[in-house]
Parts: C-alpha cells; sequence; structure tokens
C-alpha cells in the first residue's frame, strides 16, 4: 500500500511516576528531515529516536513533539557537605578566640548556612524511562504510519483515475491521426483540381504529398511510449510503499512525449487533446508531490 507524505499521530504512556506524551505530523519533503523537540532531560535520546522513526517513514519532514511530566520528588535527595560545614566551624571557633566570645553555635543552627544541605536531583534509569519512551514512541508513530496510509489510498484511486483518463485521449489522438490525412487528402486533391480545372491529377504526386505530412505529423511512436508509461505508472502504484521518486520520474516522461504531441500537431482537435494531456499530468505530477 502506497503512503503519502503528509501524516499525523498522537500517543500518551505513563506509569507511576512518569508520563511521556508523544505528537507526530509531517508533510511534503524531497528527503526524510527530522526536527524533534523535547525537554533537555531526554536529549540524550535523540540519537534513539531518530532510529526508531526511520523504521516508520521513509520520506517528509517529519515535525516530532515530546512532553514529559515526572510525577514524584523521588528523584531528589537531600546531601550533607561536611566540607562547607567544617569550613564553617573553624571560622566560628576562630572568631571565639580572637574575640573572647562563646562558640555556641548548634548542629540545627549551622545546618541552617548556605550549602551545609542541599537537594540534589538523581539521574533517572535511562533504561526505564527509554522503556515507557519508546512505547508511546511507537504508538505515536504506528497511528502515523494509518493515517498516511489511508491519505496513500485515497492518491492512488485519484491517480488511477486520471491515469485513466490520460489512456482514453490518448486513443483519441490515434483516432484522430488517420482522420487528419484524409482531410488533408482530400484537401489536396481539391486545391489541385482547381488549381489545375480538367487537367488530370496525378495520383502518384498526391500520394507523395500526404506522405512527406503524414511523417511530418505522425504521433504513432509518441503515443505509444505515453501508453506504456501510463501503464508502467499504474504497475508501480500496485507495487507498493517508498515509489514517489520512481513515479515523479515517470511523469517526466510522460510530459516529454505530450509536449512532442503538441508541437507535432497541425490540427486543432489534436492539439487540444495534447493540451488536455499536458494538464492531466500535472495534476498527477502535482499529486505524486504527496506520496512517499
Amino acid at each position: 500500500m502506497i503512503k503519502s507524505m503528509t501524516g499525523f499521530g498522537r500517543a500518551e504512556a505513563q506509569d507511576e511516576q512518569h508520563k511521556f506524551t508523544v505528537e507526530i505530523k509531517s508533510v511534503n519533503h524531497r528527503y526524510l528531515d527530522f526536527n524533534i523537540k523535547m525537554p533537555k532531560k531526554l536529549s540524550f535520546f535523540d540519537s534513539a529516536i531518530r532510529t526508531l522513526l526511520k523504521e516508520y517513514m521513509l520520506r517528509g519532514k517529519v515535525d516530532i513533539f515530546i512532553s514529559y511530566e515526572d510525577f514524584t520528588q523521588s528523584h531528589m535527595i537531600l546531601q550533607y557537605n561536611h566540607e562547607v560545614a567544617s569550613q564553617y566551624m573553624a571560622y566560628f571557633k576562630k572568631m571565639a578566640d580572637t574575640f573572647g566570645i562563646c562558640n555556641d553555635i548548634t548542629a540545627a543552627e549551622l545546618g541552617r548556612f548556605q550549602d551545609v544541605f542541599t537537594m540534589e536531583e538523581v539521574d533517572s534509569d535511562e533504561k526505564e524511562l527509554w522503556g515507557l519512551l519508546e512505547q508511546v514512541l511507537r504508538k505515536a508513530c504506528e497511528q502515523f504510519v494509518e493515517t498516511r496510509k489511508t491519505e496513500g489510498e485515497n492518491l492512488r484511486t485519484d491517480l488511477l483515475q486520471k491515469l485513466d483518463q490520460m489512456f482514453e485521449k490518448v486513443g483519441m489522438v490515434e483516432e484522430r491521426s488517420p482522420q487528419i490525412l484524409q482531410e488533408y487528402r482530400q484537401k489536396l486533391e481539391d486545391k489541385m483540381k482547381e488549381l489545375l480545372s480538367d487537367t488530370q491529377i496525378e495520383e502518384s504526386r498526391i500520394a507523395s504529398e500526404v506522405i512527406i505530412y503524414a511523417d511530418k505529423i505522425c504521433t504513432d511512436e509518441e503515443t505509444v511510449r505515453l501508453k506504456s508509461h501510463i501503464r508502467h505508472m499504474k504497475e508501480v502504484l500496485a507495487d507498493g510503499e517508498g515509489i514517489g521518486r520512481k513515479l515523479d520520474f515517470i511523469a517526466q516522461e510522460m510530459n516529454r512525449e505530450a509536449n512532442t504531441i503538441l508541437s507535432k500537431a497541425n490540427d486543432l482537435e489534436t492539439s487540444n487533446l495534447a493540451i488536455d494531456l499536458k494538464t492531466e499530468i500535472e495534476k498527477v505530477r502535482e499529486q505524486i508531490q504527496n506520496i512517499e
């Protein structure tokens, strides 16, 4: 199943201590481009996150938003700084000796001085955090891929309809070709009769002129190749994912053949058909830009 490059996914996961929310959205891009926004505390997971995302997508500009909540204070611990406390006590003793005063500082009073006690955050267990983050990332990616598949199926249906219309118009160009020659031959005969009056018209000369004209306006090769490209694109659409670039190349070849048909057209109906073909091909190319 083909995938669109436009998609969205969202998921949440939490345990007793943590909660993660992940949102993923994407738009068209020639390559795969990630833009990850998350708390600095999770920055060491950047490489692992990118590796995981590549399992689910090949192309597109992808924005990933990760939020994190910590429900407990269990990662904060009280630290006693013995060196700082010793320095305070040494200075208190020195002051008492210098000024002849009583050094009656208590432990409780000492503990209130700056930096004797501090609250420090204990690093979270990376394995535990990654286990929960990986879970929510995969859920968001799965939803993201499903939206891409749904949109991709809509694109495939639309493209097949456009290709059928193109195939029909190419057939009309082929049907018109012998009619153009017949009309040209008739005009040529009428013109020669008008110029030569009752003089016998040389059939070989008319045939020669018609052959030259036919060679000039012949689009058989272009229509055959264009039909082949249409069939090929249908086959590629049935292949599966990762086909966007290949489809774009085929569309370029289609446009080349349509341009040649238009340049050779010496007939209003054929010119209009060629213009219609170019219009349909352009619509196809626009839709292909959305395919991964």
